[in-house]
């Protein structure tokens, strides 16, 4: 009897083992679907625009109790690092941008700079279509005609004097026309998500068909702020002086707010004045956008107001502490039968003050050896009031190594008389 029931044990555990020996049909299919799962790029640009790109919200919308009245035709607030917007009116209209449409041109620069297409000290050219004929209807860097600028130079004057000159000179360099550079902007709007944009110049200067949202150009301001931290202190000087013209910066609050540090100003008849701001205080960054208000003291005030309410309405909360352990996930065919769980980064919630927020951990319950330290398997996801405030990714914090082919084979027998 005994002997009977150490025969049927044997077969059963070889055929186990037969399952599991790599040259089996079962086992290739299987290993060849997570190899090319593993191979896929881990963004596409559809996923980093996704990323950017919130939901459309309703004409005026607030997530904590008495946002400000603002007369702006379109305004946002936005926290930086989750890109979640705070208060918002008309946060998706097109409207034209003017002269905020050199953030995308600044954008596109300082990535050619980090990339090693443009250097510092590159010579650019002036040509008779950049150059500035020295009136006051639009803004000048007072480039000289046919004189050579450096990259660097021509970045200042785009930045901080919003030259037109600057903009077509940069663009003409990069692209060869003013039209082939709005064809780069236009595919970096995609790929940042800015689904309202459109651009046909890199200055600004009106066009029926060149617009953009409040939504947009904050994404676009985080952008830059994000990718291109090596020259966003560029954003926060005061004046530029080239040409032996000295300029000041036209964006009133870094004079008066030692917080904000960027980003930049608009302003033509059909756009009126436009604002685009940021500012940190302690361990939090917002970013503001104003559109067509009236004047340049009432861009500045209501980018103050706006800002004063996010400070003062919203504050950043930790719900769990990075590498803390927060669950344990099953692991099957490894050496060790579980893994810990925990944050593989700093994480941190914008929230309305006094908010208190409940966290639930989700883990994967088919993971298979082996898993690296730091792989997903999981993630938390926050909650305040029964709703939705975020989530975050949960990594392992430790290697599994797959169990050997014996007692993988005993592993396999147990799961299915488990069943």
């Amino acid at each position: 009897m005994h002997t009977k029931n150490f025969s049927l044990l044997s077969v059963a555990l070889a055929i186990a083992v037969g399952a599991l020996v790599p040259g089996s049909g079962a086992f290739a299919a299987k290993h060849n679907k997570t190899k090319a799962t593993a191979s896929k790029p881990a963004a596409s640009k559809k996923v980093a625009a996704a990323a950017n790109a919130l939901p459309p919200l309703a004409a005026q919308v607030a997530l904590a109790a008495n946002p400000p009245a603002l007369p702006a035709k379109a305004w946002l607030l936005m926290d930086f690092d989750s890109g979640e917007v705070l208060a918002s009116a008309n946060a998706d209209e097109p409207l034209p941008p003017a002269s905020l449409t050199k953030m995308m041109t600044s954008y596109i620069v300082e990535q050619a700079l980090r990339s090693g297409k443009l250097k510092p000290t590159d010579l650019v050219t002036v040509s008779e279509n950049a150059w500035c004929r020295g009136t006051s209807a639009e803004s000048c860097m007072y480039l000289p005609l046919n004189s050579q600028a450096t990259v660097i130079d021509i970045l200042r004057g785009i930045i901080i004097q919003s030259g037109n000159d600057a903009s077509k000179a940069i663009a003409e360099h990069m692209a060869g026309s003013e039209a082939g550079f709005a064809k780069l902007m236009n595919a970096e709007a995609q790929r940042l998500g800015m689904t309202h944009t459109t651009f046909v110049n890199p200055t600004g200067l009106p066009d029926p068909t060149h617009k953009s949202s409040a939504r947009d150009l904050a994404i676009l301001a985080r952008a830059i702020i994000r990718d291109g931290a090596e020259y966003y202190p560029l954003y926060a000087e005061r004046e530029f002086k080239y040409n032996g013209i000295k300029q000041g910066n036209r964006n009133a609050l870094l004079y008066t707010d030692p917080t904000v540090d960027g980003l930049k100003t608009g302003h033509t008849q059909e756009a009126g004045f436009c604002l685009v701001t940021s500012a940190k205080r302690n361990d939090m960054r917002l970013i503001s956008v104003i559109l067509n208000t009236h004047s340049a003291q009432a861009r500045a005030d209501q980018s103050r107001t706006l800002l004063g309410w996010g400070f003062g309405s919203f504050e950043k909360v930790s719900p769990i502490a990075a590498n803390a352990a927060v669950g344990t996930a099953k692991v099957s065919f490894g050496k060790a039968d579980t893994v810990a769980a925990g944050l593989g980064a700093p994480w941190t919630l914008t929230v309305p003050r006094g908010t208190q927020v409940q966290t639930a951990v989700q883990l994967n319950p088919s993971l298979e050896a082996p898993v690296a330290k730091a792989a997903v398997i999981g993630k938390v996801v926050a909650t305040a009031n029964g709703k939705p405030v975020g989530e975050a990714p949960l990594v392992a914090q430790a290697d599994v190594e797959r169990s050997g082919l014996l007692l993988r084979g005993w592993q396999h027998l147990l799961q299915l008389i488990g069943k």
